[in-house]
């Protein structure tokens, strides 16, 4: 059997039974796009097909778009990796650790051990924390009126350290501050310097912080998992945004990624020109965490996330942009490979080794669902299994 008809059984299954409301995956190679599908429906209470062009919130799979604006910074010498943050942006020299609360519930702060850096940002080990992930943030952000990342505002972001630079690996809002360091030293907001750097060069039109009217037209709905049920919701970032959010706040299509994906593949070089340099791409490609592993990530809001455990047996770093698994995966995926994804439940994952790279993409809450994740392994298996 083909790739194609292996794939799209898998998938085509998988919106049968209702298990997700609808569903876009596409493998590429260094050179071509080598499966393409799309299942389903762009909303539970519509009736617009799920189609290769629909635009979804594809949130944390910004952060690798982001951290290649901020590479492009430092191949042209205006970024180090190790020089403090606070050099660039020197609101970043106010940042304090969390070291509790009082008794009314006020927070405890101090001054950090040592400065925070950019490699410390781009690996999550600066110390910065999500409110999904953490119930310090949500205390913090109760006592101090913080309001939510989600509301995509400069004020989202002052929140206070949960440790100290490069203490450990957390799962935060680093990579919205990279956007900003990219937006101080540019004099373009984070949106338009992607554009011009990062999206032209690689031929992505469908991809935006602001979705333009077409891009709207096109949108599939986030769906809130409810006692097992799939209830689509009204939510979407603010547009336009006060902040680019550098970290979670892109909508796009699977394609366009799959263009990203294949720039890494063919080591920075993008289908309307170089992205990256050949180092660079080396560079992002391997452990920048030294001794540290990424940890399974614990839920702090069942909501917005499941917990996502990581094979104890198969340990993760973290490169300049993306997640690295030291050992093969039993889907098939070699070591050394590179894969992130989205709280929406949308999934890349890019093997040099191999040279092979896939995106998925649902519109499900909360991430790591109970039936999305499962068939995105599926996806990736199949597609393992059929080459």
């Amino acid at each position: 059997m083909s790739m194609k008809t292996q794939i799209d059984a898998v998938l085509r299954q998988a919106t049968d039974a209702g298990a997700v409301p609808g569903v876009i995956a596409m493998v590429t190679d260094r050179d071509k796009v080598l499966y393409e599908g799309a299942f389903g429906r762009r909303a539970l209470d519509g009736d617009a097909p799920m189609t290769l062009d629909t635009v979804g919130l594809i949130a944390s799979m910004t952060k690798a778009l982001t951290s290649v604006a901020a590479l492009q910074l430092l191949e042209k010498g205006q970024l180090d990796l190790d020089s403090p943050a606070s050099t660039w942006l020197p609101a970043l020299r106010d940042v304090q650790v969390l070291d509790g609360f009082a008794t009314d519930g006020s927070p405890i702060t101090r001054a950090p051990k040592q400065p925070m850096t950019l490699r410390h940002l781009l690996t999550h080990t600066s110390g910065f924390g999500y409110e999904f992930l953490s119930t310090d943030v949500q205390k913090f952000q109760a006592a101090t009126g913080t309001p939510s990342v989600l509301s995509a505002t400069r004020a989202s972001l002052q929140l206070p350290l949960l440790f100290d630079p490069g203490e450990r690996w957390e799962y935060g809002i680093g990579i919205d501050w990279v956007g900003q360091i990219v937006e101080k030293l540019s004099g373009q907001t984070l949106g338009d310097y992607l554009a011009e750097h990062v999206m032209a060069p690689l031929g992505m039109a469908s991809t935006a912080f602001t979705m333009t009217p077409d891009m709207r037209a096109r949108k599939a709905k986030i769906h809130q998992r409810v006692d097992g049920k799939l209830v689509p919701l009204e939510l979407e970032l603010p547009q336009p945004p006060e902040i680019g959010l550098g970290g979670a706040g892109l909508y796009g299509t699977v394609g366009d990624y799959l263009k990203f994906v294949r720039m890494i593949l063919n080591k920075g070089m993008g289908e309307r020109g170089r992205v990256l340099r050949e180092d660079t791409v080396a560079l992002l490609s391997q452990n920048q965490m030294g001794a540290l592993t990424v940890p399974s990530v614990k839920t702090a809001n069942p909501m917005l996330s499941n917990d996502m455990p990581l094979p104890p047996e198969i340990p993760h770093q973290w490169g300049l942009a993306t997640m690295i698994n030291t050992r093969p995966l039993p889907t098939g995926r070699a070591a050394g490979s590179l894969m992130w994804a989205g709280l929406t439940n949308c999934y890349y994952w890019i093997d040099p080794q191999t040279g092979i790279g896939g995106v998925f993409l649902t519109q499900i809450l909360p991430f790591a669902d109970v039936h999305a994740m499962p068939l995105f392994l599926a996806f990736e298996y199949t597609t393992y299994q059929s080459l």
